[in-house]
């Protein structure tokens, strides 16, 4: 593959504990041995919440949990999926008939969109078929992108069956435009950082175009990621589209507010670039163009002067068409204020004073403020969660990934951790009868990981 490819790797299986189990369990379900594996990370998004998809800067790392493949290329045109945790059950298909069902976001759904993806890209009518079996570590629909990394590890995976070349920056485009075939109408920042990252930095993630930088996190002190155990699926819920069109309201009434072209402004950015003012600025901009009080969609139309109809099939995505009230005055808040508190965490991190973790630990409390109260994207237990870690040591805490469930991630002084991780096991996830809930890999202290490579046996 070209150099700027994620890279290729010749390793010792027999060296890798988890390469060889797997190949082990490969070969007792197909009656052969892998020709490669791929892994893809998952990610923690240390601020930045909902704001990818409006274009907005965000702060992720690769966690060192991911996703791995063992492949074998077949002479069929047969796809073989399984996977080694037994709730996952086995999935083929022809390799020339890709469909995927939007109305159940299951398993194999997400490796078939970063397949079809790449075989979008490339304009193939026949795929060769292949066997896979898929291994996962990062805990599902919590927060840490575990279906992104399927997403992106697929499309690696089609890619070197293929033997074709793309760029780092490529794939993750392909792939973040690709897992929407699943229904979320989801930004880039998972599939960015999941190909783009690099062990031991963050990355401040752009978009239109992609790029990164590095951020050096505080070396004295650790990302810790805690589970509420609340499971949120953002592929089986409507909220996820919803705060999207919410968003895209809200900058079609704000551009119009201002006089601009509202009429192909999908993204918040795109009004603060029009006009070329600060995020300070358009927050002001929101205040005076947009009212707290939910707007119901006749009142959206009067605004923007259009009927019901031109509302439902021109703007409304078929999925929020029978949405009754949009929030956008909250919505816009914490998009624009979000997106300065990740220039903000840039900042600092650079210019690193004596008090710097107590300083990104207040932008993370203001975050999950913004998320919890703006765009209520929270729920009882994350905030629970929070304040828990808060309160036995955490500079700062707050929900990560989508909401509604899922992770939170907190920012702890090194020399605290192990007291800290003892307190909250105890605090969250001790039972009242005193037993503790399952592990789950619930609590954990992570740093920067690596991005997405293939593995070929030395």
């Amino acid at each position: 593959m070209a150099a700027e490819s994620p890279a290729m790797r010749r390793v010792q299986v027999a060296e890798h504990p988890r390469l060889l189990k797997l190949k082990e369990m490969f070969n007792s379900k197909f009656g052969s041995i892998p020709k490669f594996y791929v892994r893809a990370p998952g990610r923690v998004n240390i601020i930045g919440e909902h704001i990818d998809y409006c274009g907005y800067s965000v702060l992720p790392m690769a966690i060192e949990q991911d996703v791995l493949i063992a492949v074998e290329p077949v002479k069929t045109y047969t796809l073989q999926l399984a996977n080694t945790n037994p709730l996952y059950p086995d999935f083929s298909t022809s390799a020339n008939n890709i469909q995927i069902d939007k109305t159940k976001p299951l398993w194999h759904n997400y490796f078939l969109c970063g397949l079809k993806g790449i075989q979008e890209h490339f304009g193939l009518s026949n795929l060769t078929g292949m066997n896979c079996l898929v291994d996962g570590n990062i805990p599902p629909s919590s927060g840490l992108s575990s279906s992104s990394a399927l997403v992106c590890c697929a499309g690696l995976v089609t890619l070197t069956v293929l033997g074709r070349n793309l760029s780092k920056v490529e794939l993750a485009e392909i792939c973040a435009k690709s897992e929407r075939y699943i229904g979320t109408e989801g930004g880039g920042m998972d599939q960015s950082i999941s190909f783009l990252a690099e062990e031991g930095t963050a990355k401040l993630i752009e978009f239109s175009p992609l790029r990164t930088t590095d951020v050096k996190l505080p070396s004295g002190a650790v990302f810790v990621i805690a589970n509420s155990c609340v499971e949120m699926n953002k592929a089986a819920t409507s909220q996820f589209n919803i705060r999207v069109m919410e968003c895209r309201l809200a900058a079609k009434l704000l551009a119009k507010y201002k006089n601009l072209q509202w009429d192909n402004v999908l993204r918040l950015d795109e009004v603060q670039a029009k006009l070329g003012i600060s995020l300070e600025e358009m927050l002001l901009v929101t205040e005076d163009a947009l009212h707290p009080e939910p707007y119901n969609p006749e009142e959206i139309c009067r605004c923007l002067g259009i009927s019901l109809e031109e509302l439902r099939t021109q703007i409304l995505s078929p999925n929020t068409q029978d949405v009754l009230i949009f929030k956008l005055y909250q919505r816009a808040k914490h998009v624009y204020s979000e997106a300065a508190r990740v220039l903000q965490f840039k900042k600092i991190c650079e210019e690193a004073p004596e008090n710097m973790v107590q300083l990104l630990g207040e932008l993370m409390n203001q975050s999950h403020m913004s998320c919890r109260d703006m765009y209520e994207c929270s729920c009882p237990e994350l905030d629970q969660l929070v304040d828990i870690c808060r309160k036995l040591g955490a500079q700062g805490s707050r929900l990560t990934g989508a909401g509604w469930g899922g992770c939170a991630v907190s920012i702890v002084p090194a020399d605290k951790l192990p007291g800290f991780l003892a307190n909250v096991h105890k605090a969250y996830y001790q039972r009242s009868d005193g037993s503790l809930a399952p592990e789950k890999q619930n609590l954990f202290a992570t740093k920067p990981g690596g991005g997405a490579l293939v593995f070929l046996e030395a």
